[in-house]
């Protein structure tokens, strides 16, 4: 996985932190949704990377 990928999913990853939290102060259930979605996307990302990677290797 290369570094430019690592830095935009951890970035997506941390605005989804973000956006939960927003969502939780102020009992916004659809940014808190919103949020939860952005992170499962990156970690989908990471994981597809990661498998990538692998199949490269060899």
């Amino acid at each position: 996985m290369g570094l430019d990928d690592k830095i935009e999913n951890a970035a997506e990853r941390m605005g989804g932190q973000g956006k939960e939290a927003a969502g939780k102060a102020t009992d916004d259930e659809r940014l808190e949704a919103e949020g939860k979605t952005d992170q499962s996307k990156a970690d989908l990302k990471d994981a597809g990377e990661k498998i990538k990677d692998a199949f490269k290797k060899d």
